[in-house]
């Protein structure tokens, strides 16, 4: 698949998309979100949140190592980056300030790094 350059720019070079603009940040469909980039399916429709970020929010993802992390140290500041784990495109973040009564994770995830697959 032939990524646009903004899709390319998170995704590979780790960019992000302006909070509140990502067109899956406000979607309540039911269905599954896969990695745009290979189809790898990383986070379902039950996981997800309003958390009030400005980006899409889930507790969890789809299953144990859909995606992988490492340490980002970018911006000045230390953060956990998601990727996904089929072939390694940046995702996001994950912060430890979820929901409390699931996981207390916040998967933080650019709308453009990920595609929608409706129920």
């Amino acid at each position: 698949m032939e990524l646009t350059p903004e899709e390319y720019h998170i995704l590979r070079e780790k960019g992000t998309e302006p909070p509140g603009t990502g067109e899956l940040y406000h979607n309540k469909d039911t269905g599954m979100y896969a990695c745009r980039a290979c189809g790898a399916e990383l986070f379902s429709s039950d996981a997800k949140y309003d958390s009030g970020s400005g980006w899409p929010s889930f507790w969890q993802a789809v299953k144990p190592g859909a995606v992988k992390t490492a340490t980002d140290t970018s911006l000045g500041m230390t953060r956990v980056e998601i990727m996904c784990a089929r072939c390694g495109s940046h995702l996001g973040h994950v912060f430890d300030d979820g929901p409390k009564e699931t996981t207390g994770k916040r998967f933080c995830v650019n709308s453009m790094s990920l595609k929608f697959k409706k129920r």
